[in-house]
């Protein structure tokens, strides 16, 4: 059972990074720069206007095409069956928003020079001269940083059991685990090929150390099912490695690639870390506002398979009695584990119907539009841009997105 003690613990604790060398949750200075307030308000202005994902991804449209080839490359000699699975789940696609930021921060030292800046370049960067980039490394980066997540996407089907993903039959539907897991092995070598390629020792460092990261975050994540005694910063450690991690890696490596100065390096790190906290934030709102349509699997599915999300923890710290609804939820579970899972479907579709007519939902937006307030916070440093801007709108997108 569950005490009132426990529960308010789950809800009391302010977010922090997992790893150390994650950039912490540090207050905002009283008195914004010119450049902070500008960002501010741009950011507030795209908040009004729905923002269209295709458009702003339109500066790095052409070396994400390079990045989707590179990905659906495979040897002549690799089992067929493999290979044919490898390029169907490619095939798939999504919004690539993990490569597409990475080329995006590689982006950001093409803004105008800042006359008082002593480091400005002829080209207007504060890194490497432009005729010194490799552009086949960033591409190569960028392909590395969404083939982990495919392959985590892998991984995650065997362990959910899922045989949906958006609303396509995932590789665990057909193939035995044994198989599944194995194709999803192969895609990791692939990421770390593809990290390899780069040929710079810092950001394979990063790479590694974020899928150790992210292989913690799952051992974490399957340990925390059903756990009501765990408390909120064990949700944050979660996303941080599920999600927020890579954002972060893809980010900090791509500004460590085109020769960022140290302190704009930092900044980039912490900008893929505070819109990938807010991008998780946001799904798990959708796993209780979306339709099964929209989200590609049925609604519910965290709380179904035992998972706590800010949402339901935010519910859960309003009522009076919420030890009551973790006993339903307990029981439920235990039914299903009998091999009865009715009850469990119909009372997490009872929660969820709650979690949308409470105050959670709103709670929970509102923290992520704090992450995202300190990624805004993170973008002011650098010169205006095209990247910038894009930047800029996919912040105000991750929070009006439906799916």
């Amino acid at each position: 059972m569950v005490d009132q003690v426990q529960v308010e613990q789950l809800t009391n604790t302010e977010a922090r990074p997992l790893a150390q060398d994650m950039p912490p949750m540090m207050p905002r200075p009283r008195t914004l720069s010119a450049r902070e307030t500008l960002a501010q308000e741009k950011f507030r202005r795209a908040l009004l206007t729905p923002q269209d994902a295709s458009a702003l991804l339109a500066p790095v449209r052409a070396p994400l095409e390079q990045v989707e080839e590179k990905m659906k490359s495979v040897d002549a000699d690799v089992f067929a069956p493999l290979a044919n699975a490898f390029l169907e789940l490619i095939g798939q696609g999504g919004k690539r928003l993990r490569p597409a930021l990475a080329l995006l921060a590689a982006g950001l030292h093409e803004g105008r020079p800042d006359p008082n800046s002593p480091r400005s370049h002829t080209d207007g960067a504060n890194g490497i001269p432009a005729g010194e980039r490799d552009p086949h490394a960033l591409i190569a980066l960028a392909a590395a940083v969404e083939m982990l997540h495919t392959a985590t996407l892998v991984h995650d089907d065997v362990i959910d059991g899922a045989l949906l993903r958006r609303d396509a039959p995932t590789l665990n539907a057909s193939w035995s685990a044994g198989a599944t897991v194995l194709a999803g092995d192969y895609m990791f070598a692939r990421s770390a090929q593809f990290a390899a390629e780069t040929g710079n020792v810092r950001v394979i460092n990063i790479f590694s150390d974020t899928l150790r990261v992210i292989v913690d975050g799952e051992m974490r994540q399957l340990s925390d099912r059903n756990d009501f005694y765990q408390d909120r910063q064990a949700y944050y450690d979660r996303i941080y490695a599920k999600t927020a991690s890579l954002y972060s890696a893809a980010t900090e490596a791509a500004a460590v690639l085109v020769g960022l100065q140290p302190d704009h390096v930092t900044a980039l790190k912490s900008f893929g870390y505070q819109f990938g906290m807010a991008f998780q934030i946001v799904d798990d709102i959708l796993d209780f506002v979306g339709t099964d349509a929209t989200l590609g699997k049925p609604v519910g599915s965290d709380l179904r398979q035992g998972t706590l999300t800010l949402p339901f923890l935010y519910y859960l710290r309003q009522l009076p009695q919420p030890q009551k609804l973790v006993s339903r939820l307990l029981h439920a579970r235990q039914r299903a584990d009998e091999g009865d899972p009715g009850i469990l479907s119909a009372t997490v579709q009872e929660i969820v119907q709650a979690v949308r007519a409470s105050g959670a939902i709103e709670a929970a937006h509102q923290e992520a539009l704090g992450f995202l307030d300190h990624a805004v916070h993170d973008l002011a440093p650098f010169n205006e841009n095209l990247c910038q801007r894009s930047l800029l709108g996919l912040c105000a997108f991750v929070v009006q997105r439906s799916s």
